[in-house]
């Protein structure tokens, strides 16, 4: 398999399978899911024509990461079975492979079964895991051993609870201790192999998205790659009284926000508007 490549403002950079890439300039993830009932693009990309077609135009839009989801975790979501999962992420990877070989996939799943069958199907990918672990313990020594970067996310609940009942004494606290302890016992061995994730919208109450977002900052003072996922979510559509459909600009503000608070990597429906949000605040 080629090395894949990414394009940040017109230059290619060739990576080696992940293990060179680094975080001078922020990444922008672009999401794919394909899965018929997600929040806001569910029952889109089903089929290889509109799947090869959303491919394209995020590559040509400036995305340098493609996170394929064939698992829903908007809250209430119904579960989904291991091979289910499988099968539709078989579906992108092999147009992946035929059509564009050179990009840097992540497959968002909190399943070591499924990574396992998209290793051996696929080869190297970044593991995007909603659990951080917590519902599969070998899921981080895995990635660790097969140098895989980690998307290590926090999440109180599961997808079907997270939503009823969020507590914490202090959200911001409690969740950077969920990551010191996460890193204390991955032993990992290269930090941009290990990202963290707040978790915006996963077991959080609006205000207490927006206490996340405010002290963003703390995050990266871990030293750790930060990702922040807040696209088209209902802490935006609750604030404005909006629909998903509508959130794109309140969207590009939070984007603007996390970019300029320390975030690596901003994982997005909207690519374009993305990238001219990097740009723009690479510009300060």
């Amino acid at each position: 398999m080629k090395s894949p490549t990414i394009n940040i403002f017109g230059k290619i950079i060739t990576t080696m399978m992940w293990e060179t890439i680094e975080y001078t300039s922020p990444k922008v993830m672009g999401i794919l899911n394909v899965t018929p009932d997600s929040f806001y693009d569910g029952g889109t990309y089903t089929s290889e024509r509109a799947i090869a077609h959303r491919l394209e135009e995020m590559l040509r839009q400036g995305a340098d990461i493609i996170d394929v989801g064939a698992y829903s975790s908007r809250p209430g979501a119904d579960d989904v079975s291991e091979t289910e999962e499988f099968n539709r992420l078989k579906k992108v990877l092999q147009i992946i492979k035929n059509d564009f070989p050179n990009i840097l996939v992540s497959i968002d799943t909190f399943r070591l079964s499924v990574i396992e069958k998209v290793l051996d199907f696929y080869g190297t990918i970044m593991v995007n895991d909603i659990s951080g672990g917590n519902f599969d313990e070998n899921m981080i020594p895995f990635s660790i051993q097969h140098n895989l970067p980690y998307v290590c996310m926090h999440m109180q609940g599961t997808p079907q609870t997270m939503q009823k009942n969020p507590h914490y004494q202090n959200v911001v606290d409690e969740i950077l201790d969920f990551f010191k302890t996460k890193i204390a016992t991955a032993n990992v061995l290269n930090r941009n192999q290990f990202i963290l994730d707040p978790g915006f919208g996963f077991g959080k109450t609006v205000q207490q998205n927006y206490e996340l977002m405010n002290q963003l900052e703390r995050f990266t003072h871990l030293g750790y790659p930060v990702l922040v996922g807040i696209s088209r979510k209902s802490m935006i559509q609750k604030v404005l009284d909006c629909t998903a459909a509508e959130a794109l600009n309140g969207t590009t503000v939070l984007n603007t926000i996390a970019l300029l608070k320390g975030a690596n990597i901003i994982r997005v429906h909207d690519v374009a508007e993305a990238c001219e949000a990097v740009r723009i605040t690479s510009q300060l």
